[in-house]
C-alpha cells in the first residue's frame, strides 16, 4: 500500500514546512490531513516517513542508525565524532556507560545538594526581584523571564554534573558555552545576532576551544588520580578506556542536551500552573504536606511528590522540550500495511504522538490526572515518549527528571506564578519547543498552608 502524503514540491519540501511554521508544526499538520503514517518531503532526505501511532511505533523501537545529515549542525562541537550519529557498535558501549552513571541513585544523591543551591539562589534572586517591585510599587519589576533564567540555572546544573566542582571557572564555562550555542543555533536557525557572520564565527571559536580546554584539565584530573567511582560521570568515561577526545565531546554532548531540555521543561510546566490555579493549589498543598516547613525537598522526597511528577508529565506532553527524534533503516521494514524501504528516514514527531486522540481524549487540555498509575496502564507504552525510544533514546532521561522536579519544588514551594497581562505565549521551533518571545510571569511569596 502506497504511504499517503503531500504532492511533491520542486523545492523539497522547504516551503510547506516555513509556511507551517517550522518541522514540528508541519508534522502536526501532516498527520492531522493524512493520519498515523505520512510520507513527506525534507531537504536532504530521499525518503522520509512521519509515524504517529504508537502501536506502529512499536516495530521502529530497535532501529539504532540516525540520519547523518539531520544532525551535521552539531559537527562543529565535536572532535572524535558526531556523537548524535556514530555508529552502533561504538554507540553501544558509551551508552553503557553513561547509563551506568547518569541512571543510578548515587549519581543523583552525590549532586542533588549542589543543585538544591543553585535552584534556590535562583529563588533567592527571584525573591529579591519581588520584594523590590512591592517596595517600588512596581507590578511589572515583580515578572520573571523563565525560559533565560531557567535555561541559564539547567546549564550550571549540568556543568556541575558534568564537572563537578572541578572546572577552575564555572561562571566560564557557563559563558563560553552559551557563546557557542548562540552561534550554532542561530547559524541553524536564522536568528538574529550582533556583529558581522565572520566576527560571530571567530567568537564561537574562541570560547569553543577556552571550553575545551577547561573540560581537558578536569579530564586531566581524573587520569592523574584514576578515579573509579561510578557515580562520576567523567570518571565513569576514563575508566572505561574512553580517549581524551570523546570524553570531552559526551561532555559538550550533555551540556547542549541538558542546557535546553531541562530548563524549557519546566518553564511550559509554571506557564502551565498559571494558567491552571487549581492545579497549582494542589501541588502547593502537596509540598505543604511533604515539606512542612522545609524550603527545598530531599532526595527521597521527590518519590512522594506525585502530584507534582503528573503536573511535570503532562506539561511534556504538551510541550515535549525536544519535539521529534529521527531514525535511519538499514533495511526494508513492514509498518502495518506500508513497506518502508531501507535508507529510508523514520520520523517520530513526538508532539503528534502525544496529541494523538485515540489515545489523549480532548488531547489539548492539561490534565495532569492522565498519569496516575491506573491511567498510564491504559495506554501503549509509547503513546508518551518525551525522552525518545529505543537504544538512541535520552541516557539522561532519569536524571533531568530529577533536576526538574527539584526546580519545581523549590520554586513552587516559595511562589505563586501568574501570567502577565498581555503577555502572549507562542510555541516554536527552535532545537526545542521554544516560546517565541519568552515566558514573563509575575512572582509573589506564597503563604504556606
Amino acid at each position: 500500500m502506497d504511504i499517503p502524503g503531500p504532492e511533491p514540491r520542486a523545492d523539497g519540501g522547504v516551503g510547506a514546512i516555513a509556511a507551517a511554521g517550522g518541522l514540528h508544526h508541519y508534522q502536526l499538520r501532516l498527520h492531522a490531513e493524512y493520519g498515523p503514517v505520512v510520507r513527506f518531503q525534507l531537504p536532504g532526505v530521499e525518503t522520509a516517513v512521519s509515524v504517529a501511532d504508537p502501536v506502529l511505533l512499536e516495530a521502529t523501537a530497535h532501529l539504532d542508525e540516525r540520519p547523518e545529515r539531520l544532525f551535521a549542525f552539531l559537527d562543529p562541537l565535536f572532535e572524535a565524532g558526531n556523537l548524535q550519529v556514530i555508529p552502533a557498535e561504538e554507540h553501544t558501549p558509551w551508552r553503557r556507560v553513561l547509563l551506568s552513571v547518569l541512571a543510578g541513585r548515587p549519581s543523583h544523591e552525590r549532586h542533588f545538594a549542589r543543585f538544591t543551591e543553585l535552584a534556590t539562589a535562583l529563588a533567592d534572586r527571584w525573591a529579591e526581584q519581588a520584594e523590590q517591585a512591592e517596595q517600588a510599587e512596581r507590578a511589572d519589576r515583580a515578572s520573571v523571564v523563565l525560559q533565560k533564567d531557567l535555561t541559564a540555572l539547567s546549564l550550571r546544573m549540568i556543568c556541575a554534573y558534568a564537572l563537578g566542582g572541578e572546572a577552575a571557572d564555572p561562571d566560564g564555562v557557563v559563558a563560553a558555552f552559551e557563546e557557542v550555542l548562540t552561534e550554532h543555533l542561530g547559524r541553524l536557525y536564522q536568528v538574529p545576532d550582533v556583529g558581522s557572520r565572520q566576527e560571530r564565527a571567530e567568537r564561537a571559536e574562541a570560547a569553543l576551544g577556552r571550553l575545551r580546554t577547561m573540560v581537558d584539565q578536569v579530564v586531566a584530573a581524573h587520569r592523574s588520580d584514576a578515579r573509579t567511582d561510578r557515580s562520576d560521570l567523567i570518571g565513569a568515561l576514563v575508566g572505561a578506556g574512553e580517549r581524551p577526545a570523546r570524553v570531552r565531546d559526551t561532555v559538550m554532548v550533555m551540556m547542549l542536551a541538558a542546557h535546553h531540555t531541562t530548563g524549557v521543561a519546566v518553564s511550559w510546566t509554571l506557564h502551565l500552573l498559571g494558567r491552571h490555579p487549581e492545579a497549582a493549589a494542589r501541588v502547593a498543598d502537596e509540598l505543604d504536606r511533604v515539606l512542612g516547613d522545609r524550603a527545598a525537598p530531599d532526595y527521597a522526597d521527590l518519590r512522594r511528590l506525585t502530584y507534582l511528577e503528573m503536573v511535570l508529565k503532562e506539561a511534556m506532553r504538551l510541550f515535549p522540550p525536544g519535539p521529534y527524534g529521527a531514525r535511519e533503516t538499514a533495511e526494508p521494514l513492514a509498518l502495518g500495511d506500508y513497506e518502508i524501504p531501507a535508507g529510508a528516514t523514520i520520523f517520530y514527531p513526538f508532539w503528534a504522538v502525544h496529541m494523538n486522540p485515540d489515545h489523549w481524549p480532548e488531547p489539548e487540555k492539561f490534565v495532569p490526572e492522565r498519569f496516575t498509575p491506573e491511567e498510564t496502564a491504559k495506554r501503549p507504552r509509547l503513546a508518551y515518549l518525551p525522552f525518545g525510544l529505543g537504544p538512541r533514546s535520552c541516557e539522561g532521561a532519569g536524571l533531568a527528571m530529577v533536576e526538574a522536579e527539584l526546580v519545581l519544588a523549590v520554586l513552587l514551594k516559595r511562589f505563586r506564578f501568574r501570567p502577565v497581562p498581555g503577555h502572549e505565549v507562542t510555541p516554536i521551533e527552535r532545537f526545542v519547543l521554544w516560546a517565541a518571545e519568552d515566558i514573563r510571569m509575575t512572582v509573589s511569596p506564597r503563604i504556606p498552608g
